[in-house]
């Protein structure tokens, strides 16, 4: 996907697919999240050019694709891992969650195995990386599509190999720490008193075996599993 985004100059033309002569295969419909608006155009223009394959609509943060999947029911959603108010990762759990039948194909930098093993976890059902070929990332849809998985097997290897020891509220508020949220900011925002937030951060420092929250929010990050 890096590939597709040097071409800064691409948009997104009207393109009937119904119309297209040929065009046997059923429909895809697909929603787009992606928070760089140089990237969002790349990827709508390269998916306009497919026959099978339709662009239903485009989110530049987490909760406007939240909306926009519940509003529009298309039959697959990507989304970068990465985004204001929602990320990625957050998606797919609250699709997973709403038992929708949105399959989710998460497009990303992040060839972090701690990253892939959450969104397996999140039902995702394609992870590609952005300096793929372009043209995995149509085949990758019409995978899933049909019901399969499109992910990178040396990646999905790697995910196994070392579990994350964080449950979701530890991660939650270790990345509120990492940002420089204060123990009282963090629980204000997650609803939580101060005492449970420290428990929490204790609890984080303790698994990753660190000395510090600091210290802890850069070790997972790198692992991938915030």
């Amino acid at each position: 996907m890096g590939r597709v985004c040097i071409i800064p100059w691409c948009r997104v033309e009207s393109f009937d697919t119904q119309k297209v002569p040929g065009n046997s295969r059923a429909m895809i419909r697909v929603l787009l999240a992606e928070d760089q608006a140089m990237v969002l155009g790349a990827l709508s223009a390269l998916l306009g050019l497919e026959s099978d394959i339709e662009v239903v609509g485009a989110a530049a943060d987490g909760e406007t694709a939240w909306r926009d999947v519940q509003r529009l029911k298309p039959d697959v959603l990507v989304t970068d891992i990465e985004m204001p108010s929602l990320t990625g990762l957050e998606l797919a759990q609250r699709i997973q969650r709403h038992e929708m039948t949105t399959k989710v194909v998460i497009v990303t930098t992040f060839a972090r195995p701690g990253f892939l093993r959450r969104a397996l976890d999140a039902g995702v059902a394609g992870y590609l990386l952005k300096d793929a070929p372009a043209e995995n990332l149509a085949e990758a849809l019409r995978k899933v599509h049909r019901g399969g998985r499109s992910i990178d097997p040396q990646l999905a290897l790697d995910a196994w190999s070392e579990a994350d020891p964080l449950n979701d509220r530890e991660r939650q508020v270790l990345r509120l720490a990492g940002e420089g949220r204060s123990a009282g900011e963090i629980a204000g925002q997650l609803n939580l008193s101060q005492g449970t937030v420290r428990n929490y951060l204790s609890e984080a420092i303790g698994k990753l075996g660190v000395g510090n929250r600091i210290e802890a929010f850069r070790l997972a990050r790198q692992k991938g599993w915030l």
